[in-house]
């Protein structure tokens, strides 16, 4: 084992527990899992793991999940460990590749398995460890399963350092990684350095909700104006109400700043808003004269260095009092001033999105959440509680503040009380995202048999959870199964004269339904010719009363909307009921005509296309009004069908019935207490029935194993002629050179020859389309792309379709991006258009465009790297690229040693 180094030679101050705890797994030769709050220094256990490194002449991978936080890692680690020693891989930008000290993004890592990484001899070579930053990423959607297959993968030689936020189950990501790459040690620790205190705010002020050592929230509120009792507090703040009134930012902040809570970030999840927050707030200044006079030294630096780069007039005057945006959508040299500005204590109020607290070092005196719900795709959802932490965490200085702020705002969805669920609410626990990509199966058909592939493939965290849930859920379908097969062998008994009583009772509803049938038989027989002469003379509209057999013979309202005569039988009918439903009946269903009631309109209603008599179809909108009237003109208690001519006979064997079973009534209550037990017992069954149901089909999903994805996935490629016999053609390993969300929809567009003869600009502009999808509804753009852009366009929609039909068929949901609104904007750019124009037409924000064609640039940059794609494409793609690289899509500093 190599020499230890006492951490007091590198740190000159006291580490925290947890911190001494690390470094000593670390000195064990142990990989690590650190679970502790933002901000509690986690960042150390990293650092002290560089300079073991180093101190043993070996090298260090830092990962991180975002490009902007590996470009700050480049920026700190410079400074701490010197330029030298320090290089960037984030696919767009490559630094001193062989530096001792390698910062990449996650995916960069993971591609080095797979033999695309941009290092061409062994990129792991006198690697000691990899730090996984922010590993709590895991739970990413779309990334998550990034982190799962760098761990499966990396070398057992190499320690990892997995650091994450708090996690609820934290101890079964160590125990997985222990048991797929070696002894691992887990540190937990929820110290934080510096105390938090959650407060509350509404329109009559600030509020700190007091929190007990147990964690338990007081849900009475405390002012901060000396003399003020809580229960006055209670009976002015009416804040639990339905009809609440939000406090103006302006009115926060100034609350904030007499109790010197500045600065602050306060998050809103909405770009449009963080930036309508800055302009509102035109009156009030937050910084001092000396302050204002730093902020315009670097302002004015950020001039000269980038003059097409600078935000509009209101960013900027809000800026020199202070007050800033930082999201998305901006550019990435405004957001580095930015967070530069902020980490220098120069901007007291920094109006954010959700993406700031992903790790960026931007730590705050007090952190404002402006609401417990966000908007997403499909509506909104309240906070999950790591978010929530996650913000809240960036609350808090060490070694500058005593105590950190958490202001949660009164907002329409949310009050006080939701606000101390959320505080109190465990962290949520992580799960699997993993997903065999079609880079990753054909790297392993590469290199291993079916076999040796399926056993890296179930070594992923998913099925060690599913390994984990697999015998709890059998052993609940089994005490559900027992519970189902108990109440089955239950009877409920009857007494001899509850018996008696039942027969006489199903004795009764037998001859009365005998009768009925009867009365029913001779109304059809003796109406049905009447009312087919009848019908002939009638119009579309008028008011009759139907049986619906397929309803038990419901008797319902309706109108008659069209006619359908058919030769040598009576016409059958189209109707609309009082509940919204098209039937088509026969003239026997027919129980009353209401020619007394005047005709209905029947304008704009489009009525079904049905062939036969049967099936219910229920309305539209359209519909629904009419059926509404039918409802109203016609009263249900003077619809019942009135016989006029029944039988004397029958009629006082009707009577009759009744009056038997009006003497036994009292009789028949014990039968009708034993039906009562019958439906209970019956429910019974039928809820375990169903529960029984859900497990199985729970268990059937859960134990469709990540191996039978992998299957799937191999259909595909064989479908595509990318692997034959189980092994990579060609095709294949030209894919397995490409890194991507769809490895295969990229390939296939670049063997398919459809790319071949455009132009540099022409081959941007299809790049582009294949590499990103924005789902906004008010993407805009007024570049038009030219002629053999469309074309090639519409023949790679042929490929997409074959694709999307195969992954269906496949049950395989890797996504194919497809963005056509913006090829003009991309083609643009490369033809030289300059950026002041660009961004003038299109609704895209400048962020955005950045992140677009930097993505695009990844793209053309691997293909001159596949040796099967036409020496036209390959260089053609190297030209397009000089096109499109330029400020600000490329960084003025990040990129001058791109070319290394």
């Amino acid at each position: 084992m190599p020499e230890r180094i006492h951490p007091s030679y590198i740190f000159p101050f006291p580490l925290d527990p947890f911190q001494l705890e690390s470094i000593e797994a670390l000195n064990q030769g142990h990989s690590l899992v650190v679970s502790a709050p933002t901000g509690s220094g986690k960042t150390l256990v990293a650092e002290y793991a560089i300079y073991r490194a180093l101190s043993h002449h070996q090298r260090v991978f830092y990962t991180t999940p975002l490009k902007a936080l590996s470009n700050q890692k480049l920026r700190d680690f410079r400074k701490q460990f010197g330029v030298e020693r320090v290089g960037l891989l984030t696919g767009d930008i490559t630094l001193n590749r062989n530096a001792e000290i390698l910062v990449m993004t996650t995916e960069i890592f993971r591609n080095m398995f797979y033999g695309v990484s941009n290092i061409q001899e062994d990129p792991l070579k006198k690697v000691e460890a990899v730090i996984l930053d922010e590993c709590h990423y895991m739970n990413d959607a779309q990334r998550g399963t990034v982190w799962e297959e760098s761990i499966i993968h990396c070398p057992l030689n190499i320690q990892i350092v997995a650091l994450s936020a708090t996690i609820a189950n934290a101890g079964q990501l160590a125990d997985w990684i222990d048991r797929v790459h070696g002894p691992t040690t887990l540190v937990m620790s929820d110290y934080r350095p510096v105390a938090l205190r959650f407060n509350f705010c509404s329109i009559k002020g600030l509020h700190p909700l007091a929190v007990t050592q147990t964690r338990k929230a007081d849900y009475q509120l405390q002012t901060f104006k000396k003399g003020k009792k809580t229960q006055d507090i209670l009976k002015r703040n009416k804040i639990n109400t339905l009809h609440v009134e939000i406090p103006p930012i302006q009115f926060v902040l100034l609350q904030m700043a007499e109790r010197q809570m500045l600065p602050a970030i306060y998050f809103i999840f909405s770009r449009r808003n963080c930036d309508k927050a800055v302009t509102e707030l035109h009156e009030i200044t937050l910084v001092t004269q000396a302050e204002q006079i730093r902020i315009n030294h670097h302002l004015n630096l950020y001039k000269v260095n980038h003059p097409t780069a600078i935000r509009e007039a209101c960013h900027i005057d809000a800026l020199r009092r202070g007050i800033a945006a930082h999201h998305a959508g901006i550019l990435p040299p405004w957001k580095e001033l930015i967070e530069q500005l902020f980490q220098e204590g120069l901007i007291k109020v920094v109006f954010a999105t959700e993406t700031l607290a992903a790790g960026i070092n931007m730590p705050a005196r007090s952190t404002i959440i402006s609401s417990l719900s966000k908007r997403t795709e499909t509506g909104h959802r309240p906070l999950q509680s790591n978010e929530f932490l996650q913000m809240a965490g960036r609350a808090g200085r060490r070694g500058l503040d005593k105590q950190g702020y958490v202001v949660i705002i009164q907002s329409h969805l949310e009050g006080i009380v939701e606000a101390t669920q959320l505080i109190n609410s465990k962290s949520d626990p992580l799960t699997s995202q993993f997903v065999p990509t079609y880079g990753m199966v054909i790297s392993l058909m590469e290199h291993n048999n079916l076999n040796q592939a399926k056993e890296i493939i179930e070594r992923s965290f998913g099925q060690y959870l599913v390994s984990l849930n697999f015998a709890n859920r059998q052993a609940t379908i089994k005490r559900l199964r027992s519970q189902l097969s108990s109440l089955n062998q239950q009877s409920i008994p009857l007494t001899i004269k509850e018996s008696q009583v039942n027969e006489k009772l199903n004795s009764c509803l037998r001859e009365e339904r005998y009768i009925l049938s009867l009365l029913h038989q001779e109304w059809n027989e003796k109406s049905n010719p009447i009312l087919t002469s009848v019908l002939r003379l009638l119009k579309e509209g008028v008011l009759i009363n139907v049986r619906i057999t397929s309803q038990n013979n419901a008797i319902l309202p309706a109108v008659l909307v069209r006619k359908i005569n058919r030769p040598s039988q009576s016409p059958l009918i189209l109707c609309l009921t009082c509940e919204n439903i098209w039937v088509l009946l026969s003239c026997n269903s027919i129980v009353r005509l209401h020619t007394d009631i005047d005709y209905l309109k029947l304008n704009n209603i489009n009525s079904p296309s049905i062939n036969h008599p049967g099936p219910l179809i229920i309305g539209d909108n359209g519909s629904m009004r009419l059926a509404l009237a039918i409802a109203h003109i016609v009263n249900y208690s003077k619809i019942i069908i009135q016989i006029s001519k029944a039988d004397a006979s029958l009629r006082s064997q009707l009577k009759l019935g009744i009056v038997e079973k009006r003497d036994f009534k009292k009789e028949s209550a014990a039968i009708q207490e034993y039906r009562r037990n019958i439906k209970r017992h019956k429910r019974e069954i039928l809820k375990l029935a169903a529960e029984i149901n859900h497990q199985e089909v729970e268990l059937k999903d859960q134990t469709r194993s990540y191996w039978d994805m992998f299957l799937s996935t191999v259909e595909i490629l064989q479908h595509f002629g990318c692997i034959h016999q189980l092994k990579p053609t060609s095709i294949g390993r030209t894919i397995s050179l490409i890194r991507g969300d769809n490895e295969l929809w990229l390939g296939l567009i670049l063997v398919s020859g459809h790319l071949d003869d455009l132009q540099p600009s022409e081959l941007v502009a299809v790049a582009e389309s294949i590499t990103v999808e924005i789902n906004r509804p008010d993407i805009s753009c007024t570049y038009m792309v030219s002629l053999p852009v469309n074309k090639a366009f519409h023949a790679i929609n042929e490929i997409r379709c074959e694709l999307l039909q195969a992954q269906q068929h496949a049950r395989v949901s890797i996504p194919i991006w497809w963005e056509p609104e913006l090829m003009g904007l991309a083609q643009a750019w490369s033809n030289g258009v300059a950026w002041n124009n660009l961004i003038q037409n299109t609704s895209i924000d400048e962020g955005d465009i950045v992140k677009i064609m930097r993505r695009t640039i990844d793209f053309l940059s691997q293909i001159p790297n596949c040796p099967t794609v036409s020496e036209r494409l390959r260089s053609n793609a190297s030209m397009a690229l000089n096109t499109i690289n330029r400020f600000p899509v490329s960084d003025s500093e990040l990129w001058l040693d791109r070319k290394e």
